[in-house]
């Protein structure tokens, strides 16, 4: 099965309309004579900081189950693709055709079970390890075949350059190209999961913790020392090996610390609320009563049964069988 293009034109698909008058916006934004100004300044560096607050935006409203909100932002995370392409276009560097161009080049690779590629790439999986289509093969085969193939095309891109010499520390080389562009703790976890299956592990989790406590000493040395860089960097120990924590009990940090972080501001929030938007003038033993009393609160408002809807009770669905009405 070999992959097939798009086949509808614009006129008859409403994405492909939606997203050619989407261009064209872009394109007058970005306009010297007729553009924004804003928008001209700008330049792939001054956009990063814009980048990585729509993906985290994206991310929260995904958290949120908001699918209004998740629409939205996905939008804004689009922009944010457009605008670079059509900076790097107007240099002759790159464009948006290329981008996809190769990113749909890249998919077909990389699913060789899907789409029967062939080439050196595919030809690094073996066929008894192909994964299988459709929601019966093996989504964990899929992985194993993805990093093979990536792993052959980098192999062969490296042999395209004979003047490079051969890496004495592969593995850590592609690691430093993946966690790149990746969150902190996100990297983290990726290092982690990546040295364990190398082999470089504790023997069990109370080495871990052990690890951990041995760090948080070496902080509070830091600390008391009064160098901060070298705290930094000990506080970075730290994070770093709970990190491993995480990953030795199947947890998330990122997702941890994002509901963290939700949590604190729903019990913040009533806290303001209940001293009328003024904490200025309290002292921490009255803000902790407020506090607590917010953590009751929500417990109390997580236990309490949510109302039937009329999806679950149909003698509140108007139009549900006549039987179910009074």
């Amino acid at each position: 099965m070999s992959p097939s293009p798009a086949s509808p034109s614009p006129a008859s698909d409403p994405a492909l309309v939606a997203l050619e008058e989407l261009l064209a916006t872009v394109a007058t934004l970005r306009d010297p004579e007729r553009g924004c100004p804003w928008d001209l300044e700008q330049t792939h560096a001054s956009l990063i900081p814009f980048v990585l607050e729509e993906a985290h935006e994206v991310a929260d409203a995904i958290r949120q189950g908001d699918d209004r909100h998740l629409e939205e932002e996905l939008g804004d995370l689009l922009l944010q693709v457009l605008l670079h392409a059509r900076i790097a276009s107007e240099t002759g560097r790159f464009s948006l055709a290329s981008v996809a161009r190769g990113l749909h080049g890249k998919l077909v690779r990389r699913h060789p079970h899907v789409f029967d590629a062939s080439g050196t790439a595919a030809s690094a999986v073996p066929s008894t390890l192909r994964p299988g289509r459709g929601q019966g093969g093996d989504s964990a085969a899929v992985k194993r075949s993805w990093e093979a193939i990536k792993a052959a095309e980098q192999a062969v891109s490296a042999a395209d350059d004979p003047s490079a010499p051969p890496s004495v520390s592969p593995l850590s080389d592609r690691l430093s190209g993946k966690v790149r562009g990746q969150p902190a703790l996100a990297g983290a976890m990726t290092i982690s999961k990546t040295a364990a299956a190398a082999g470089f592990e504790w023997d069990d989790l109370a080495g871990v913790w052990g690890k951990v406590h041995e760090e948080l000493d070496e902080l509070k040395e830091a600390l008391a020392s009064g160098d901060r860089a070298h705290a930094q960097e000990e506080l970075g120990d730290v994070l770093f090996t709970l990190v491993n924590v995480a990953r030795w009990c199947g947890l998330d940090p990122e997702e941890g610390l994002a509901g963290t972080n939700r949590r604190f501001l729903d019990r913040f929030r009533r806290v303001e609320a209940a001293l009328g938007g003024n904490l200025q003038g309290r002292s921490l033993a009255e803000l902790e009563v407020f506090w607590r009393q917010a953590k009751a609160q929500i417990r109390a408002e997580a236990a309490r049964p949510s109302p039937p809807s009329p999806a679950t009770d149909p003698s509140l669905n108007p139009d549900g069988p006549a039987a179910a009405r009074p």
